[in-house]
């Protein structure tokens, strides 16, 4: 499976609603199905911004401080717009992932660095979407782990072989599950009845403080995800067409994609540390396991509320896993161009969860610990993304303005910053 040139067309109903027929038809009914056909790339991308590492953050930012973190959520999705924009935009400008265009434009020790920086995040977030998923088999059929993970291996596989009927086909099969999670958090909102004031206030006024570092930055992590900034890359070249290095309408479209899909996972994450702060810190109670959670749900809110809890969980942990693999064969063929099967990766990657499991370590610590170790490799993602998009030469008319650029910096310096921070407050003992 290669990623970067996944199939041009698509079977099926799908193929007919490409934008060559929809401009042809040159009506106003034909505009909404051109933009149908943009939508997929960046809703594939959102599911890591909802995966069980989200869950884990959330959760304890919730249980532990309430409603003072949701402005987290509110500028991490700021943040995620805007770098999930310009990786499209890398890929539709050059025809190439940000992998391919980092081993073409950067020195070969450099690669190699940004390669290992890379490979350190697949691995974080495998291991917390894998986790995630076995948990959720766990919590809904009581499933024991071991099983569940081998479970989540094979159904994942059979996720990913939806791409062989045509790109199309796997990004409706991600959306569906993105509906699963946000009507499942939906329901756990109206169930909880949250205080709406403190809500608005949570996400107005910025409040932080040494004790909410940790949780705070790994938020951040579990927000802005660097390995779906490669894969975001390589989503968009199934549509790219030759002209769309001088023409910005595939560029424009992929921008109202970003804003669909992005602002659909903020309203998710935001629901999910709604429910955490209404029930377990409005209640008193402390939380520090994700079957904790789902244990105290049922009697608080009642049983379906355990049931969407666990369903929410797992269809985020099986999809999440997927686009992980996906974003995985990116990486390994972009930076050093080699290739191996998919579902070999996949089998690959499961190891490190499953020694996990196998070793009983607590998935909720692993969970935030994952995520934690995404914020830091980050940068290594941000900052060759914000240097190829704004060389002229390689970008043409879709290099960055210089607002665009000011933007990018002040990103890039608040995530250095929080991690700068985080640090300290290891290192002094006070995280």
């Amino acid at each position: 499976m290669n990623l970067g040139r996944i199939s041009e067309a698509t079977s099926g109903t799908l193929a007919d609603s490409s934008p060559a027929a929809a401009r042809a038809e040159g009506s106003v009914s034909s505009r909404p199905r051109e933009a149908w056909w943009f939508v997929g790339p960046a809703f594939v991308a959102s599911i890591a911004y909802m995966d069980p590492g989200n869950f884990a953050t959330n959760i304890e930012g919730g249980a532990r401080f309430g409603y003072q973190l949701l402005w987290v959520l509110l500028w991490s999705n700021a943040m995620a717009i805007l770098v999930q924009y310009l990786a499209a935009k890398l890929g539709i400008a050059t025809g190439k992932t940000l992998p391919e265009n980092c081993r073409a434009e950067f020195s070969k020790r450099m690669t190699l660095g940004l390669w290992f920086a890379a490979e350190i995040a697949a691995m974080a977030t495998d291991l917390a979407e894998f986790l995630g998923a076995a948990l959720g088999f766990n919590l809904l059929f009581g499933i024991r782990m071991f099983p569940a993970a081998i479970l989540t291996g094979v159904v994942v596989m059979l996720i990913l072989m939806f791409e062989q009927a045509g790109f199309q086909w796997l990004e409706r099969v991600i959306m569906g599950f993105v509906a699963v999670i946000g009507l499942a958090y939906a329901y756990e909102v109206f169930l909880s009845k949250p205080h709406w004031g403190e809500i608005a206030q949570g996400i107005i006024v910025p409040h932080v403080q040494t004790s909410s570092i940790y949780i705070a930055v790994s938020m951040l992590g579990a927000t802005v995800m660097p390995h779906v900034i490669y894969l975001h890359s390589a989503l968009v070249l199934p549509r790219r067409e030759p002209a769309d290095r001088e023409e910005h309408h595939h560029r424009r479209m992929e921008l109202l994609d970003v804003l669909l899909a992005m602002n659909g996972a903020w309203l998710i994450n935001t629901a999910m540390l709604i429910m955490a702060a209404a029930v377990f810190f409005g209640h008193g109670m402390a939380v520090y396991s994700i079957e904790a959670a789902h244990g105290t749900l049922a009697p608080l809110l009642g049983r379906f509320a355990g049931i969407a809890f666990a369903v929410a969980l797992l269809a985020s942990g099986l999809s999440s896993s997927s686009v992980g693999t996906m974003a995985g064969q990116v990486i390994l063929q972009g930076f050093l161009n080699i290739r191996i099967s998919i579902f070999l990766r996949r089998v690959v990657t499961m190891i490190p969860a499953i020694l996990v499991i196998a070793w009983g370590l607590d998935p909720l610590k692993t969970l935030i610990l994952s995520q934690a170790i995404l914020s830091f490799c980050l940068p290594f993602a941000m900052i060759p993304l914000l240097i190829l998009t704004r060389r002229h030469k390689l970008m043409g008319t879709h290099a960055n303005r210089p607002l665009t650029n000011f933007l990018s910096y002040i990103t890039t310096f608040v995530i250095l910053a929080m991690n700068a921070w985080l640090l300290y407050s290891i290192f002094s003992g006070q995280a």
